[in-house]
């Protein structure tokens, strides 16, 4: 159960809610994130399933009450009606999301939370973990994908990871465009593609490297790619060639110049009629490293990526925040009047209201600005709505998305990227070329509620 995978404090606000007579006020919070990291130009929306999947089985044990009726920071509020409360506690509510593999920019909303408020709070913690883990692993996935171009890119991670971490940064990476993973649980849970050769160990278990290649193909011989750089790399796929021969599905490099030895490789490999073997590249790469590779001309096929994509190692921590937007009074039978909710400290601002994103495309099909307007404003027929139901009243509208699906968007979504946006390159600059726009009425009422709050009337 998940219902504790959550910070102290939204259980101490959800029982103050509760004892203050405002569990029932309906509340509208947004998910977003307030800037790009570092050296992104864009991001991938990833995590939605995971969020929904929560919702839909969140529920606190009996166990789990006499737990938390046992902290002190919560036992004076642990009456036997709130006890009873969270025994039956469901979430109810409405979530309007952007779909997995939708590119998105900053303070564009990814999720959007209509439920009475202690719902609305309780589940918080839950969400940012699970969408700004998944959308930084997809987000570094999607420029490494950008950067091999026509190669493959496998995820090998996960010895880099959490265990759980691992499960759903493999996920994150194949929805992106990775060919598949070496993490068997996400192959299950997925239906991924898994992969993967044999270790150094192998070899080195063997007295000779020629019974280890032997052994190998006499083992797998219909999946036989072997790690050829234990001892001496050209010397190794010599070897691989002549005791493999037609059944030699492929090579692994895991060090040394990669650029140098794959041409040298190849070469070996075709003069010994295994032209049709692969080579596979693997060893601290990212895709700064491929992008080298491929400019130089490396004949590699398919590139193992673990550390730099598994943790996202130059933007680790994405920094997605979900911020309350819009409240309903204290009367239930009153609940279509909603009062626009806003921040204004210095660098944490928030917008007012329920929003939805308006994206427009120019003749060519390429992204060429977003507007955040409020929900209840008409959209130009030019334009494409991000945010679409997937949970009302608790539960799902639809059955969940294949992954399949979520990989054609995320090609179609890359693919309308701006040669600009699609750069991998380090950008010193913070921020990306890309015009994200408030509306209009959206924008008046910024002025509104600032001033209502300003003048102590909010």
């Amino acid at each position: 159960m998940d219902a504790l995978h959550t910070d102290l404090y939204q259980l101490t606000m959800a029982a103050g809610y509760f004892h203050r007579g405002m569990t029932s006020r309906a509340a509208t919070c947004e998910l977003f994130v307030r800037r790009l990291p570092r050296h992104r130009r864009f991001l991938v929306a990833m995590g939605l399933d995971r969020v929904v999947r929560y919702l839909e089985g969140l529920r606190f044990t009996d166990e789990q009450v006499a737990y938390l009726s046992a902290i002190p920071a919560l036992a004076d509020a642990m009456t036997p009606a709130f006890c009873d409360y969270l025994r039956s506690f469901r979430f109810r509510g409405d979530v309007w999301a952007v779909p997995e593999g939708t590119v998105f920019f900053p303070n564009e909303p990814l999720l959007r939370v209509t439920a009475p408020l202690i719902e609305a709070q309780l589940i918080e913690t839950f969400a940012l973990s699970a969408i700004n883990h998944a959308t930084a692993i997809a987000s570094k996935a999607a420029r490494v994908v950008l950067a091999a171009g026509d190669a493959g890119v496998m995820e090998f991670g996960t010895r880099r990871a959490h265990p759980d971490a691992a499960v759903d940064a493999a996920r994150a990476a194949y929805a992106v465009g990775c060919v598949g993973t070496s993490n068997v649980e996400a192959g299950m849970r997925f239906g991924i593609p898994v992969l993967g050769t044999a270790a150094h160990m192998w070899t080195m278990a063997h007295p000779t490297e020629e019974a280890a290649f032997e052994g190998y193909v006499a083992v797998f011989p219909s999946a036989a790619i072997l790690l050829i750089d234990t001892y001496d790399t050209l010397v190794g796929a010599a070897r691989a060639a002549a005791i493999a021969r037609d059944k030699l599905k492929g090579v692994r490099l895991d060090s040394g110049d990669l650029g140098a030895l794959s041409v040298a490789v190849r070469r070996i490999l075709d003069a010994a009629g295994c032209a049709s073997a692969k080579i596979v590249a693997s060893g601290d790469l990212n895709e700064h490293r491929i992008a080298e590779l491929r400019r130089a001309g490396a004949p590699i096929d398919l590139y193992g990526v673990g550390t730099d994509l598994v943790t996202s190692i130059d933007a680790p921590s994405l920094g997605g925040v979900y911020k309350l937007v819009e409240i309903g009074g204290a009367d239930p039978a009153a609940a279509g009047e909603r009062t626009p909710i806003a921040k204004f400290s210095e660098g944490k601002a928030t917008l007012p209201g329920a929003h939805q994103v308006h994206r427009f495309r120019d003749r060519a099909g390429k992204l060429a600005r977003d507007v955040i307007a409020l929900d209840s404003e008409p959209m130009s027929p030019e334009a494409e709505p991000l945010l679409a139901p997937v949970v009302k009243r608790g539960a799902r509208v639809a059955p969940p998305e294949g992954l399949d699906a979520i990989r054609a968007r995320v090609r179609e979504q890359l693919g309308a990227l701006p040669e600009a946006l699609r750069r991998i390159d380090d950008d010193p600059a913070p921020g990306a070329p890309f015009a994200v726009e408030v509306s209009p009425e959206l924008g008046a009422l910024v002025e509104t509620v600032r001033a209502r709050v300003v003048a102590g009337a909010g």
